[in-house]
């Protein structure tokens, strides 16, 4: 595997990671929710650290981002059409670009929704995305700045990654959106049986992250949207899948 992932736990739930590439030894880190915790994760492994790529701008994902420039002299990513409200950047992104880290190449990829400058971080080879809050373990980021079209373009965009593809999420919020999912899908049984592994995870304290993608298409109600079955037992027949998309978000705001 040409990345080496650490997930670290900020915070009360966010989830920050540490990505050491193999061949170089250089050292990223997706978002900084806060510093101490990083900075011990890094010590711990005698790591120095190179880069931070940063998802939005909310600040349980870039509070620590200054102490760390601070300490460590690390350079700082993100998009670039959200640049005045970030960090200030080392490095503008663009959608579509790709992003070294030695020899570990990120593509860019657009996903507003839960904010209108949000963007993930998919390595190909290394079979990673990190989607802090747009994907997440079966949900997806509320909608706070962007529209329901927008988040349901951008899982769409997600959703045809390779299957294999591992979804690191911002958040541990697998309890409170599998209550939701077997609410609306209660007679899917992949998600009855991935119900019983999250409950033993997170009785040992363990991550939900990472989660597989082609489970995530399996079970999480938001990509579960086109499904003919999953719209008739939800009362959404005929309609659009990014229509339907909007009121299934609309009752995981209600619920």
């Amino acid at each position: 595997m040409p990345l080496e992932i650490v997930t670290v736990p900020c915070l009360r739930d966010n989830y920050a990671y540490l990505l050491r590439d193999q061949a170089t030894g250089r050292v990223g880190l997706v978002d900084a929710p806060e510093a101490a915790p990083i900075e011990a994760a890094l010590r711990e492994r005698g790591w120095g650290l190179d880069l931070i790529l940063i998802t939005h701008h909310h600040g349980d994902h870039i509070d620590g981002v200054e102490a760390l420039r601070r300490d460590t002299g690390t350079r700082v990513a993100g998009a670039a059409a959200d640049a005045r409200r970030l960090p200030p950047l080392d490095i503008a992104l663009d959608p579509g670009a790709t992003l070294a880290l030695g020899d570990s190449g990120a593509e860019v990829v657009d996903v507003p929704g839960h904010t209108v400058g949000h963007v993930a971080y998919h390595f190909p080879e290394a079979g990673a995305l990190f989607s802090a809050d747009s994907l997440m373990v079966l949900g997806c980021g509320r909608l706070f700045e962007g529209t329901a079209g927008q988040m349901w373009a951008s899982l769409s965009r997600l959703a045809a990654l390779p299957g294999r593809t591992l979804v690191h999420s911002g958040h541990e919020y697998a309890e409170a959106n599998l209550r939701f999912a077997l609410s609306v899908d209660g007679e899917n049984e992949v998600l009855l049986h991935r119900a019983k592994q999250i409950g033993a995870l997170r009785q040992m304290g363990a991550a939900t992250v990472p989660a597989r993608l082609d489970l995530e298409r399996a079970t999480n109600p938001f990509l579960r949207v086109p499904d003919a079955d999953f719209k008739a037992r939800n009362g959404l027949d005929g309609l659009p899948d990014a229509e339907a998309f909007a009121e299934i978000r609309r009752r995981k705001d209600t619920f």
